[in-house]
């Protein structure tokens, strides 16, 4: 077996069998048994290039399509110094690359080759990697980079766009899904029938976008990192108590939605996604694109929804994601839009949260405290922001909480988890409520634009929520009234 086809065979066993994972012996479907089983490759083969390795997966993985292969070549054709071969697999092996990299949804609703990340989110890694291996590719040839958005998300969505543009907007994206356990994952099932670009998809593919310029932009000078260091930066860091995602200057993946607006936005996203389908018709000769004389109005629809889904409103973590029970009751529905948006602190618990692990946590408690103390149907916010970079949802958008006395039904109720009597939130905490989840709200035609924003503090006479620190502060808000 060559130097190529033991690494794999040595990554499809660990993959499968990882390391000290519980329970024994499963296949666990996260991102750090992903880094493990590409680190042990690489401790194992001492000199493998991270270009070697993304391509042997791309290879392995069979996602030799046309496009790929016109912007990164064939891989069975590539050869370099660690002379890559097309690696014999087993049937373990394989069983791994079909359900870790190739991406498919089945007729039961589960998506495979998706990973569940530590800070919460689902990634599909056939963009992510995409998106890596061209970074590397241009960084390594000294060339410019080219192709890492078609590949990554412009071919997606562009082509999700086109096959569903019968549908609304809002349906042709989507969806996101939950996970049978978020500690020992093994399955992620989606709620309705899926879209090309499902979340996970567009995640890894702004995710490789991020990476994929990062890499491409290194300095002359500066060798990129091995695959396994590349992604433990993303997505492996560590928050600062007190200062959350304020203290972290790098990349990294909470921050994936605003990063890929900022390297993006910038493009004639219009432009690109329509040659990036110009380009899938020449390829593939896929001759419908052409002739259809609506695609530019249904590329410029699916581009409005994906600005507002995806860069406008923040990652909202579902309820399914953070382990939360039923509902005692009927939700009761809510009059939209709404005219108030009332900030709340939790007080306990008291600390802010800084992982999605914490996060969950502190949503079950509070969501058993409302139930069970408090006899209440469900926990009582429409929304909790941690420190770790998401929102959280409470009873969401279109139901009735249980947040502020008299006032429920004219009002969302939002949360920032921790006691901020005498501290403020992070800064970027504040920012997801005060910037991103209204701007979400107002777009959505969830709130009125020109709602109004109170402390719980003054309507309820009994309660010094949402602090003295954070009413403070939210006192220069705009929108807020006295």
């Amino acid at each position: 077996m060559t130097l190529f086809g033991s690494a794999v065979f040595v990554l499809a066993l660990f993959f499968f069998f990882p390391v000290n994972s519980r329970p024994t012996g499963v296949h666990l479907r996260n991102m750090e048994s992903f880094i493990r089983a590409v680190q042990q490759v690489e401790d194992s083969n001492p000199g493998l290039s991270p270009l070697a390795l993304v391509r042997a997966l791309r290879k392995t993985a069979g996602h030799d399509d046309e496009m790929t292969i016109h912007f990164l070549g064939a891989s069975y054709n590539l050869s370099d110094s660690e002379g890559l071969e097309r690696a014999i697999l087993n049937a373990t092996s394989f069983s791994f690359f079909d359900k870790a990299i190739h991406h498919i949804v089945t007729d039961q609703g589960e998506e495979r080759g998706v990973v569940l990340a530590p800070d919460g989110t689902t990634v599909a890694l056939a963009p992510l990697l995409l998106g890596i291996e061209s970074g590397l590719k241009a960084k390594m040839e000294g060339t410019q980079a080219v192709g890492i958005f078609p590949l990554t998300l412009g071919r997606t969505l562009g082509l999700s766009f086109l096959s569903l543009q019968d549908l609304p907007p809002s349906f042709r994206l989507g969806p996101n899904g939950c996970w049978d356990n978020v500690e020992y994952p093994k399955m992620f099932k989606l709620p309705r029938p899926a879209t090309i670009a499902t979340d996970a998809v567009i995640s890894g593919g702004m995710d490789g976008v991020i990476l994929g310029m990062n890499i491409s932009s290194l300095p002359a000078s500066e060798q990129p990192r091995a695959l396994s260091e590349i992604l433990k930066g993303y997505y492996s860091f560590i928050l600062h108590e007190g200062l959350g995602l304020d203290a972290v200057t790098s990349h990294v993946s909470p921050r994936r939605r605003e990063i890929s607006r900022s390297l993006l936005e910038s493009l004639d996203l219009q432009s690109q996604v329509m040659e990036t389908l110009a380009l899938v018709w020449k390829l593939e000769k896929t001759e419908w694109i052409a002739l259809d004389t609506g695609v530019g109005k249904a590329v410029n629809d699916g581009l409005k929804e994906f600005v507002h889904k995806y860069w406008d409103c923040p990652q909202i973590i579902p309820r399914c994601q953070w382990g939360a029970k039923p509902s005692r009751g009927t939700p009761i529905p809510l009059s939209l839009p709404l005219q108030f948006l009332y900030v709340h602190h939790t007080y306990e618990p008291s600390s802010p949260c800084l992982s999605f692990l914490t996060c969950s946590r502190g949503m079950r408690a509070m969501q058993r405290f409302h139930q069970q103390d408090r006899g209440w149907s469900d926990i009582g916010y429409s929304f909790v922001v941690g420190s770790d970079g998401y929102i959280y949802e409470g009873r969401g958008w279109n139901h009735l909480g249980r947040h502020t006395r008299g006032h429920n039904d004219i009002g969302y109720g939002v949360s920032v988890i921790g006691n901020y009597t005498a501290t403020l939130p992070s800064r970027y905490a504040m920012d997801l409520l005060r910037h991103r989840l209204v701007t979400c709200a107002v777009n959505g035609g969830g709130l009125a634009a020109n709602f109004t924003i109170h402390g719980h503090r003054q309507v309820v006479n009994y309660t010094a929520c949402p602090g003295d620190a954070f009413f403070s502060e939210i006192r220069s808000w705009e929108h807020f009234r006295e």
